[in-house]
């Protein structure tokens, strides 16, 4: 009996054994991945920026600028594209909308961004671009990857249309999670005006026929969930600048805008709360099943290889049997 046992027992152990790489390995990178159908909002805000009033052509202090970012899974688009990609591809329909302190548009930039669903490497395929003009993305954007690494990435800045390194600047505690902080600075850069421009009546043809230029620099910063590659806050101080032309009147340049742009604050909180539960989900892919059945699977051997040695043990009295003793004759 105490033999038969010790068999279950290390089929046991070795099926929980191999079911340790197998969880990490193998069904981690097939089950990790991001929603075809996610949405998510951001609201940012720029408070005490500098904005430009495009009826005198002048720059002014304003109590706040705010900028709504949304991110939409186009579900259509990404099972039309996997088809030929032969890997999972989320696709999404993005939008940062920037207004002024009176709720008039100020900026308009729609985005679709095709990425692997689970390295958040991008996929290039038609349809890429950023505010109606084709690219072609290197690097990442808007996420970094499951398991995020203590290193430099390529980041995508889509006002530029290039990639530039983000560096990893250490290690921090936000609100109670771990996290890696990133940086990224984009010096000033000639960028191309939005296709919807805040004047009706004006036009990116119309401006350019002016002689006036765009231009934009920026340092990103980005605290990232490691485990999930989430970022939970994102910090950017931005500035916009119009330059030559006869658009300014003879002025050499006018500040478009410049402002330290932050989440507000119930995005935080709502972010650290998703990012918190989601690390678990991952964290038990990744590391507590893996590790959690490697220590069973040596627990039952333990047990096993014990019960073996019990059956055959010598002296046992289950395995011995007891004998009259014989008659002695002379």
């Amino acid at each position: 009996m105490r033999r038969k046992a010790s068999l279950i027992l290390l089929a046991l152990a070795v099926f929980f054994a191999a079911l340790s790489p197998l969880m990490r390995w193998y069904a981690f990178p097939r089950l990790a991945k991001i929603p075809a159908d996610q949405y998510q909002d951001m609201v940012l805000e720029a408070k005490d920026a500098t904005l430009l009033d495009y009826g005198t052509m002048k720059a002014k202090k304003v109590d706040k600028v705010t900028i709504v970012q949304t991110l939409k899974g186009n579900v259509e688009a990404s099972e039309k594209i996997e088809k030929t990609a032969g890997r999972d591809v989320v696709v999404w329909d993005g939008l940062s909308y920037v207004q002024g302190p009176d709720g008039k548009m100020v900026s308009k930039i729609p985005e679709r961004y095709i990425f692997d669903a689970h390295t958040q490497e991008p996929v290039h395929a038609t349809g890429e671009m950023v505010d109606g003009d084709p690219v072609k993305r290197e690097g990442i954007e808007f996420k970094w990857p499951f398991l995020t690494e203590k290193r430099d990435y390529e980041y995508f800045d889509a006002q530029a249309r290039v990639t530039a390194p983000i560096h990893y600047e250490g290690e921090q505690d936000f609100r109670g999670v771990n996290v890696y902080y990133f940086e990224q600075t984009i010096p000033w850069t000639k960028v191309p005006f939005p296709q919807i421009m805040p004047v009706e009546g004006i036009t990116p043809e119309s401006v350019a026929k002016t002689g006036t230029t765009r231009w934009y620099t920026t340092v990103r910063k980005f605290w990232v969930e490691p485990t999930t590659g989430a970022p939970v806050y994102g910090e950017e101080i931005h500035k916009e600048e119009l330059r030559g032309g006869t658009l300014l009147g003879g002025r050499e340049k006018v500040t478009a805008f410049a402002g330290h742009v932050k989440m507000r604050e119930d995005y935080i909180r709502s972010t650290v709360d998703l990012v918190k539960s989601q690390r678990l989900l991952v964290l038990l892919m990744t590391s507590y099943l893996p590790w959690g059945f490697l220590v069973l699977g040596a627990g039952l051997l333990s047990l096993s290889l014990y019960l073996e040695a019990r059956s055959r043990r010598p002296g046992d009295p289950s395995s011995t049997e007891t004998r009259e003793p014989e008659p002695v004759s002379a």
